[in-house]
């Protein structure tokens, strides 16, 4: 009898257990793991109280450790840029030497260890028209400008490197232009 009585529980949970569906368990401790609930960027919601939603920032206001660039991407703002805009990091052989790192890495390419313009892309031409430095007019201003937002063929490298780092590889283009009017 005990035996009958085990072997028809033992088909009965095996019964209850082949009705069992994976995808959607009898019991969820935490639903939205299992089913999540898709939200848009300031959509109206009920999870805040008193209907407080999420709020636009401040007008004016900008976002923790960036520092706005005050130049328009522009031939104006270039030339103001040119004309005025002076780096905050002192000339130092620290910052030469990291200018002249990230100038092998981001710009020798296309305008050379030089600065003359004979890049491996440029000898190779796969872009062509790479001014030497010793052609233009350029100044620590203009440099990190180009750098900030590109300019003719030359995309912008604020993406690359920050704004210390711009500031050390004009350092560094400086002493190259020096170098090749010589």
């Amino acid at each position: 009898m005990r035996k009958g009585i085990l072997i028809l529980s033992c088909i009965g949970l095996l019964g209850l257990q082949s009705c069992f569906d994976p995808a959607k368990p009898n019991y969820q401790y935490f639903p939205n793991m299992y089913e999540p609930v898709g939200y848009k960027t300031y959509q109206e919601t009920e999870a805040f109280a008193n209907g407080i939603e999420a709020q636009l920032p401040v007008e004016g206001s900008i976002s923790r450790g960036w520092v706005p660039y005050e130049y328009a991407d522009s031939n104006e703002g270039y030339e103001a840029a040119k004309a005025n805009l002076n780096s905050p990091i002192a000339f130092s052989e620290k910052n030469l030497a990291n200018g002249k790192e990230l100038y092998g890495i981001y710009c020798a390419v296309c305008h050379g260890k030089k600065g003359d313009g004979q890049g491996i892309l440029m000898t190779r031409e796969k872009f062509l028209g790479v001014p030497s430095y010793a052609d233009r007019e350029i100044t620590p201003g203009s440099i990190y400008h180009v750098l900030m937002y590109g300019r003719n063929a030359m995309g912008s490298h604020a993406g690359q490197v920050n704004a210390t780092e711009r500031w050390q590889i004009a350092q560094h283009v400086m002493q190259l232009r020096a170098e090749l009017v010589k």
